[in-house]
């Protein structure tokens, strides 16, 4: 994302949250009060879009506001931990807050989901995935925020790679293989095809056809398996479907290349943080 685009993205959203105008700041608060903010983590957390703080402030009111950022994102924090401070115009602070910390809240909450799932996949060489499965208009910032948390970025966009699913290979005759050649000879110049695979006899076909890596879907632990000892390290395998931090656990010993979670940016539940604000003498 471009900062215009950023600038834009942040702009759209101050609007929707304060309308045509803060009826309650502006009624109560004197211009000429000052305050100051501290950003604080109310659990243990990741942080993620800790530089969003500043960029809302700047947008909403260009150098009147002072934004410290005393952590980073990709720390992890303990409960209690001051992340941030903000100071100037008591009233910008008030009409800026909400929209800080909805960014702040949301992204961090990504990067504490995808850091338990990594440290659950540790020791060990499997990474976690993300997925296509963002919030629309989010997904620069939620794929970023699952790098802050210590996973690996999947596909942007449909045009970052290859990825055959079960419906491309329903269109081609229900033939992964042939839905393989078609996309090598149309998609030439990507390095990588990835097909998805949902039964273990499907292994074979799909690497003769010349797959990289093989979508390991839906299969259960013991299936997943016998999956992974058939490709024998004759493609990289990713799995996904059903996949809670709890089961990682298990399945970190089984050789994966990749574990993909939806999960990570359409469940994570929001970080804990708050924005006290206080007159400054």
């Amino acid at each position: 994302m471009l900062d215009c685009e950023l600038d834009a993205f942040i702009t759209r959203n101050l609007s929707e949250d304060i309308g045509p105008g803060d009826v309650t700041t502006d009624a109560i608060v004197p211009r000429s009060l000052n305050g100051k903010a501290m950003i604080k983590a109310k659990s243990k957390l990741c942080l993620s879009g800790l530089d969003l703080v500043a960029r809302v402030f700047d947008v909403l009111a260009p150098r009147t506001v002072q934004v410290r950022l005393l952590s980073n994102d990709g720390t992890v924090v303990e409960s209690g931990t001051i992340v941030g401070e903000v100071s100037g115009s008591f009233a910008t602070l008030l009409k800026g807050e909400r929209l800080a910390l909805n960014l702040l809240m949301r992204l961090s909450g990504i990067a504490t989901m995808t850091h338990a799932a990594q440290s659950a996949l540790s020791p060990g060489k499997t990474r976690v995935l993300d997925t296509r499965k963002t919030t629309p208009g989010l997904r620069w910032l939620e794929k970023r925020a699952v790098k802050h948390g210590g996973g690996t970025n999947h596909r942007h966009h449909l045009g970052d790679g290859v990825l055959i699913k079960d419906n491309h290979i329903a269109a081609a005759g229900g033939s992964c293989g042939e839905a393989i050649r078609l996309a090598k000879a149309h998609a030439h110049h990507l390095l990588k095809i990835e097909c998805e695979i949902q039964r273990v006899d499907q292994i074979d076909e799909a690497i003769a056809a010349g797959a990289h890596m093989l979508l390991l879907d839906n299969m259960d632990d013991a299936t997943l398996q016998a999956a992974i000892a058939k490709v024998a390290g004759r493609a990289q395998t990713e799995a996904s479907g059903n996949m809670t931090i709890e089961r990682l656990s298990r399945i970190k010993g089984f050789g994966l290349d990749f574990v993909s979670m939806g999960a990570l940016t359409h469940s994570a539940p929001a970080a804990d943080l708050s924005m006290k604000i206080a007159i400054a003498p």
